[in-house]
């Protein structure tokens, strides 16, 4: 029995490490299905979420959400360095190892007392170990105790930067695309800028965006149940909006260069094909259709009346329908798991950015008043 308790508590740590080292420190997506961490987030998320359905939608529940990302992240590291705590006791425990007591004949309770000292290297010197294999492994267990930490403090900091850099484009597609953001809404305010430019350095703006979103949710994917400061933003909320636009301007809008939307869709579609593939979750259309035929008369209007001319005939409508089939199921099993809303292609009504709410004022009507530009207006530059 002894012998079999030894071996799964090497078992024990070397899982902890290696899960710990492809979480934290190998930039890449691992394949392998059976992982401490998946088990961990999968086991969690749904309770979580069950009780989030619950709640009507709105902003506690919103806020309820967005708590589970940085305690999930705390509880993963807590329990982490639990198991490895409770594997050196058990393996001290097992091979009988040596040690000195202040309190008596040692037991059980006393080996998980040494390894949690040890393991933050606290060096009370109440409980030492006295065989030579005591101590080795003592000192094995602080070195990776203190290489655990010191992980950990380096860990947090690139996981934040990474969140902060994919919110940054996020708050900034506010002016250009609404609140929520809709295709719509940045072909109607890329149309009164007048350069024909605009559109295109935009786009590419968010193909590195959506490259960087692939590289850093592949490598930390507890980033995808990090939400944005508004209710009504999110990062898919925002590739998915990229999305419509590209394949609107690939496939429906006149006198309009589609290389750069081309590229820009590729990559976002990349993103969102990966990120189903590391949930493990089967793409599923999106019911109702978000684009139906009434509410596409109504876009071509739209846009016609901002000078924005869509193309005519089933074949336009055939290549829309083909490339919104490449994202759609991907992006919407996404945000059904997450619990996101998809954003509209055209906004059934007129929407408020954020930037023009606040808590102390309501929509400048106010605006006028205070002589700040609507991005709306076609003067707006």
């Amino acid at each position: 029995m002894s012998l079999v308790l030894a071996v799964l508590s090497v078992a024990l740590i070397l899982l902890i490490l290696a899960d710990a080292f492809e979480t934290t420190v190998l930039p890449r997506r691992v394949n392998r299905r059976w992982r401490l961490v998946r088990v961990f987030y999968r086991s969690s998320w749904r309770p979580w979420a069950g009780v989030a359905r619950r709640m009507r939608p709105g902003r506690r529940r919103e806020t309820f959400l967005s708590l589970f990302g940085p305690l999930s992240l705390l509880v993963l590291l807590s329990l982490w360095a639990a198991g490895l705590i409770a594997g050196f006791a058990l393996l001290h425990f097992s091979l009988g190892s040596v040690i000195h007591t202040t309190d008596g004949p040692a037991s059980l309770s006393t080996y998980f007392y040494m390894s949690g000292t040890t393991f933050f290297t606290l060096g009370y010197g109440d409980v030492t170990p006295s065989g030579r294999l005591g101590r080795f492994l003592a000192v094995a267990e602080s070195g990776l105790g203190f290489g655990f930490l010191a992980i950990v403090i380096g860990y947090l900091p690139v996981l934040y930067q990474a969140f902060s850099r994919r919110e940054t484009n996020i708050s900034l597609l506010d002016a250009r695309g609404g609140s929520p953001p809709s295709a719509a809404q940045i072909l109607l305010r890329m149309a009164g800028s007048g350069d024909r430019g605009v559109l295109d350095r935009f786009l590419e703006e968010w193909e590195r965006w959506a490259a960087e979103l692939l590289e850093n949710h592949l490598s930390f994917p507890m980033l995808s149940y990090y939400r944005s400061q508004h209710d009504n933003q999110s990062w898919l909320a925002a590739v998915t909006t990229i999305l419509d636009t590209c394949a609107l301007l690939i496939a429906g809008v006149k006198e309009s260069c589609p290389y750069q939307a081309r590229l820009t869709f590729a990559m976002a579609r990349h993103a969102v094909v990966d990120l189903a593939l590391v949930f493990n979750m089967p793409p599923r259309a999106p019911e109702p259709d978000r684009l139906p035929p009434a509410r596409m008369l109504r876009l071509r209007e739209t846009l016609r009346q901002a000078g924005v001319a869509m193309r005519d005939g089933e074949e336009m409508e055939e290549q829309l329908a083909k490339l919104r089939g490449m994202y759609e199921p991907f992006v919407n099993v996404l945000a059904a798991h997450l619990l996101f809303h998809l954003p509209p292609i055209l906004p059934e009504t007129e929407t408020v950015d954020n930037w023009q709410t606040s808590a102390w004022m309501r929509r400048v009507e106010s605006i006028g008043q205070l002589g700040v530009p609507d991005p709306r207006d076609e003067h707006f530059d």
